[in-house]
């Protein structure tokens, strides 16, 4: 594979991180390592004294786990939409980024569902969910969708990485004959020929036009799981785009926390710069005012319409001595906060940014709790007699120690593939100056004859 100065500079700056497993990465990686392990032991816990261990209960049967699980899945169609749209519209500066979107969407779309299997309480008829399908159940509709976009972003991440696969293969690079190997047989003999790289374009279009609405519809999917519920909060029309809105807001959070950490990392301040940060900034401006617009709109209808049901969970959401503090965080720090700290040039800076995703991302977390706990705590039925731990749900330590595990495992893969791949992308990548200058490049004028050189 040949290079053009601008991408073999860029990938002899990342070379080394692909040659070498340095200390820092050992310290990542053994540190994440402690937090599954732990994670592990609760597991065990869970599995050999039962859900008794958990804050879970007859009432209230979805926790932390069912949180993680739409948290982790929605990260992964963000992902995927973002990634397939900077591609299909061949967004220059989206190319050094569009890498990191797709291990994002594959990395969480195997983390997000193991958090549902967290959930079951009979391992031992997991295999029901396949050999007895119930066509009715939207469970059932989740597990396609879910099995289909593994699949499928698997294999956009795939075929976005053949054209580097080739350069690590034919770039002689001081790394162990296993991993050579790993790259000769993965690059599947791509050489750059004119027939490889339309066959190659085509079907990275076909698959990013395939993602868009896939992830769209999978969204919806898991969405129709609470909307086709008659529970109050969830029992809406409206969750559909909600939770597509939510998903791709979330993402565009992650991304920008995962652009600061690997151009910190890595030094990458050359080619992840302050233009993605403003943009991804514009993107998530734009995107916290549609999913405001919507929350207003939950919270509004609910209240106006004075349903003795739903009046019951929006009393528990603004009343500060139940989830009244859960609901100002999850709706000023994840809604207000991006759009000002974008919307004021004062403020637009890289760390701002960064700060303000970090912080929406956690608010919109809270704001998944908000969807779940508080109505599965409002029962139909008055309760009588009842401890109030079987009415009022509270994490107990395996839960929280399983949700980091969670989150430790996430931040290991991306680690682990940061030692394999390059984060920026080498061949496709354009020098901006150059980019700059062609755009620029003043015409002809119609009249004009062009002198030869």
């Amino acid at each position: 594979m040949e290079l053009n100065s601008y991408q073999q500079q860029a990938f002899n700056h990342q070379r080394a991180e692909i040659e070498k497993f340095g200390k820092k990465n050992w310290f990542f990686v053994i540190f994440f390592l402690c937090w599954i392990a732990a994670g592990a032991y609760a597991l065990y816990l869970q599995i050999s004294k039962g859900h008794g261990v958990t804050g879970m209960r007859d009432n209230v049967v979805w926790g932390l786990f069912i949180v993680n699980f739409i948290f982790f899945i929605g990260l992964s169609y963000a992902g995927a939409i973002i990634a397939g749209v900077l591609h299909l519209l061949k967004v220059p500066w989206g190319r050094p980024i569009v890498r990191l979107a797709q291990m994002m969407t594959v990395i969480s779309v195997v983390v997000g569902p193991v958090f549902i299997l967290l959930c079951v309480g009979r391992f031992d008829r997991l295999h029901h969910l396949f050999f007895y399908p119930r066509i009715q159940s939207p469970m059932t509709w989740d597990v396609m969708a879910v099995i289909t976009f593994f699949a499928g972003s698997v294999l956009f991440l795939y075929l976005a990485l053949v054209k580097d696969l080739a350069v690590y293969r034919d770039a002689k690079l001081n790394i162990p004959k296993w991993k050579q190997r790993l790259y000769k047989f993965l690059a599947i003999g791509y050489r750059g020929a004119a027939s490889q790289k339309r066959h190659l374009i085509i079907s990275q279009n076909l698959l990013a036009i395939i993602m868009i609405p896939l992830s769209i519809i999978v969204a919806s999917i898991l969405s129709w799981i609470f909307g086709m519920t008659l529970r109050p909060g969830w029992h809406s029309t409206i969750f559909g785009p909600y939770f597509v809105l939510g998903a791709l807001y979330s993402g565009c959070g992650v991304l920008i926390v995962a652009m600061w950490v690997y151009r910190k990392m890595y030094n990458l301040d050359a080619y992840i710069t302050k233009k993605h940060f403003v943009n991804l900034g514009y993107i998530m401006m734009m995107l916290a005012a549609g999913y405001g617009y919507f929350t207003f709109s939950e919270y509004f209808t609910n209240w106006f319409g004075s349903a003795k049901w739903e009046s019951e969970v929006i009393d528990k959401l603004f009343n500060p001595k139940e989830y009244g503090w859960w609901t100002l965080f999850a709706n000023a720090a994840g809604i207000l906060l991006p759009i000002l700290i974008v919307a004021i040039p004062a403020t637009r800076k890289i760390s701002l940014i960064t700060i303000a995703a970090f912080i929406m991302v956690m608010a919109l977390w809270v704001k998944r709790y908000l969807i779940i706990v508080p109505t599965l705590e409002t029962p139909a039925l008055p309760m009588q007699d009842t401890r109030m731990e079987y009415v009022k749900y509270t994490a107990t330590w395996p839960e929280w120690t399983l949700t980091i595990a969670g989150v430790a495992t996430f931040l290991l893969f991306f680690t682990l593939m940061a030692k394999f791949v390059t984060v920026v992308p080498v061949s496709g990548l354009e020098d901006p100056h150059l980019q700059h200058n062609h755009q620029h490049e003043p015409e002809p004028a119609a009249n004009q004859t062009v002198q030869p050189a």
